[in-house]
């Protein structure tokens, strides 16, 4: 197992994708809030930035699509573990096109390509919690069992449990990795209590990082030729206290990334990007 975990972290490449100016008005959102158009945009600039000029990450950026108001949320798309990356079928119809840009940039990449095309299975990466040892596959508004089983066929080198979504539009909305075996989980009963699941569920050991907002769970983690473990967080001026624990990790890069406007449309960090390990320069 220690080999698996070897290369947890280790990503080459980023995905993203512009946002379309349908994303105030149009991106789904559990509740109602305005959102800043302009500042959105600029805040999603700054994460492409960091990406791109700060981790040297070689960052693929798709259109923005009009038609698909919530297509900068990338990760929900496709699942991408090592060769193979697994096209989802999103929970929301109206998303359900987002993938097709999706598939065509991890076919140029020249991944193993595996399509969800049962018509009864939704999944949304955003509900997929990959450890580096196995996968969580939150059962959500949009995620369901046929979902998961889809994916367990498609990642078969891993053990794939999955654990209900009470609270909060997916699993990846309270909890991430913030390095290997350390899941950041936010403090609110419903994301404690998955988290217990997911420990129960486990033969493996994790530790685990309590922040104090569920929202501030939401972190990306990833672990670079000269830089080592590398984080980029919700900001202090979004989650004061949530950024006080993140500060505790002193073998980190700590990157601070703003994400006000797009939390509004229930987006977070991960949300944002598909990262990529291609050795080979593709």
């Amino acid at each position: 197992m220690a080999g698996l975990m070897a290369g947890f972290g280790n990503f080459t490449h980023a995905v993203v994708r512009g946002i379309p100016a349908s994303f105030a008005a149009e991106a789904l959102r559990m509740n109602q809030g305005d959102v800043d158009l302009l500042k959105a945009q600029r805040e999603h600039e700054v994460y492409v930035d960091v990406l791109k000029h700060k981790l040297g990450l070689q960052v693929i950026e798709l259109p923005a699509d009009e038609s698909l108001p919530d297509c900068v949320f990338v990760e929900d798309a496709a699942v991408v573990c090592g060769d193979t990356a697994l096209i989802t079928r999103p929970g929301a119809e109206s998303r359900r096109k987002e993938t097709e840009a999706m598939k065509k940039v991890l076919s140029d990449l020249n991944l193993n390509i595996v399509e969800m095309t049962d018509e009864s299975a939704t999944l949304d990466g955003g509900d997929v919690l990959f450890t580096g040892q196995e996968f969580f596959v939150g059962l959500s508004k949009r995620t369901n069992q046929r979902g998961a089983e889809i994916l367990a066929d498609a990642f078969k080198d891993y053990a794939v449990s999955t654990v209900p979504v009470t609270d909060g539009l997916h699993l990846k909305s309270f909890c991430s990795m913030a390095g290997p075996g350390l899941i950041v989980i936010g403090s609110s009963e419903p994301a404690q209590k998955a988290l217990k699941i997911m420990q129960q569920m486990s033969d493996h050991r994790y530790d685990k990082l309590t922040v104090t907002d569920d929202g501030a769970a939401n972190c990306v983690y990833m672990n670079l030729p000269g830089k080592g473990h590398v984080l980029l967080h919700p900001t202090p001026e979004q989650y004061p206290e949530s950024a006080k624990v993140y500060e505790k990790l002193k073998d980190h890069m700590l990157i601070p990334v703003s994400n006000l406007e797009k939390v509004k449309v229930d987006g977070a960090l991960t949300c944002c990007s598909v990262l990529i390990n291609r050795k080979t320069s593709a």
